[in-house]
């Protein structure tokens, strides 16, 4: 049977790795001698599947409303930071809100000492940097100059105030060179039409057009994408599913795919896709496995890939937890939810992904270090160690993706050998001779020797 022949690499397995399994986020170092233990007896070949990447994978993260501050105290800001420092090809800065304040407040006045903040963090930890050109002063959309009311953040600018806004994303990206990507506004907020139940793609592919041509006049050189739609999931029998993209996991909403379409026929250029969006059903949750539930968006890539050439990118994700699990920074299933939606996006040819707020918060997904804001924050969580051994080698676009036949476990592995090895389900894996592996536990493994 094939579940006595994956024992022995089981056991290997269990002997070899560093299992992060219910790990405290005080006590576990992001680095250290802690993550180099020997695993070279580990068996990953019989009774495991393998295919390649599909294309070289850049995780990055994306920066909230709180995120290593100046304001915060030192030390735990001085942790993120080291952490931060490996853990991003990629950071995502907003132009205005998630944690920057408007930019252009009047017309012609400027204040950029929060985007000033952000843009040093960038620098100072090494990444390439994504400015998400969302979101708009409310003099823009119709509010008072001088103000901002930020319960009206998610308001569109008003279209006479297109090139205004247009002008504003290009001053910005001569003031910062080294922004590299431009992504225009952010889950088409502000874009929906109630009288006509769908997604105003009009206004937005206008707005989009603006600001492209805007930031490409200044600075050809960088490049610019969207429209950033959240990929909603619906059950199938729902009046707005999808007949064309469906699965397992349920359909998406067909008005996404239809402003899709139209953005796509519309737009004066584009570099890349960029979309967003989670494994569950809107208001739903998962169950099961949670590379089933990840399925969704290998499922969604290889969709898009099959209509455009352009690069596929995720600039959110949330990997959902089942109902009876908690979802949180330190969530050991949210970490290894969070992989599951990795190993998807490396299988299906993903170019680019960004986790959502990698600092702790209320949000409940995983985060890289917890929460700076207080003193004894910017810790590790668990799922710093296995992001941090990701980062690089799923950007060199040489990692393998395995299943195993008969366990739910998932794993990673570079050419060297090393690996990191997911169980993805509720379940402990009888390991013979040694403990199981716990419940969503994490592992990660040294070069063969």
């Amino acid at each position: 049977m094939r579940l006595r022949r994956t024992l022995p690499a089981l056991a290997a397995l269990a002997a070899g790795l560093l299992v992060l399994a219910g790990c405290s986020s005080a006590t576990t170092p992001a680095t250290g001698p802690d993550t180099d233990r020997s695993a070279a007896g580990l068996d990953l070949g019989e009774g495991w599947d393998w295919t390649p990447q599909g294309a070289p994978l850049g995780l990055g993260v994306t920066h909230t409303q709180d995120s290593l501050d100046d304001h915060d105290p030192a030390e735990a800001n001085a942790r993120g930071e080291a952490i931060l420092k490996d853990a991003a090809v990629w950071q995502n800065v907003h132009l205005m809100g998630f944690g920057t304040l408007s930019p252009e407040p009047a017309p012609g006045q400027y204040d950029w000492s929060t985007l000033d903040q952000r843009m040093d963090l960038v620098k100072r930890t090494g990444a390439r940097t994504v400015l998400t050109a969302c979101c708009a002063p409310d003099w823009m959309k119709g509010g008072v100059a001088g103000q901002t009311d930020w319960d009206r953040l998610e308001v569109a600018p008003l279209p006479q105030d297109f090139p205004a806004y247009a002008a504003l994303v290009a001053q910005t990206v001569q003031r910062y060179p080294q922004i590299e990507r431009v992504v225009v506004w952010n889950e088409l907020k502000g874009f929906f039409d109630m009288t006509k139940n769908r997604w105003d793609y009009e206004g937005y592919t206008a707005l989009y057009n603006a600001v492209y041509t805007a930031v490409k006049a200044v600075r050809p050189d960088v490049q610019v994408g969207g429209p950033y739609p959240v990929m909603i999931s619906l059950p199938t029998d729902d009046p707005n599913a999808s007949d064309a993209l469906k699965g397992s996991w349920g359909a998406i909403d067909q008005r996404i795919l239809d402003a899709l379409a139209y953005w796509d026929a519309n737009k004066v250029g584009a570099d890349f896709l960029a979309v967003d969006g989670g494994t569950a059903q809107r208001g739903g949750t998962i169950d099961g496995r949670l590379d089933d539930a990840a399925v969704k968006f290998s499922d969604v890539t290889r969709f898009l890939r099959s209509t455009t050439a352009l690069p596929v990118w995720w600039t959110e994700f949330y990997a959902e937890v089942p109902e009876d699990q908690t979802g949180a920074a330190d969530s050991q299933a949210s970490a290894a939810s969070a992989l599951a939606s990795v190993a998807a996006f490396a299988r299906s040819g993903v170019s680019v992904a960004l986790l959502w707020g990698p600092q702790g918060s209320s949000l409940p997904y995983s985060a890289l270090w917890t929460d700076a804001t207080e003193a004894a924050g910017g810790r590790p969580t668990p799922l710093t160690q296995a992001w941090e051994w990701l980062v690089p080698r799923l950007a060199q676009g040489t990692a393998e993706l395995g299943s195993a036949q008969d366990a739910p476990l998932i794993a990673f592995r570079a050419p060297d050998g090393s690996a990191v090895v997911v169980n993805v389900s509720d379940t402990a894996v009888p390991v013979a001779g040694q403990q199981p592996l716990a419940p969503y536990a994490i592992g990660i493994r040294t070069a063969a020797t």
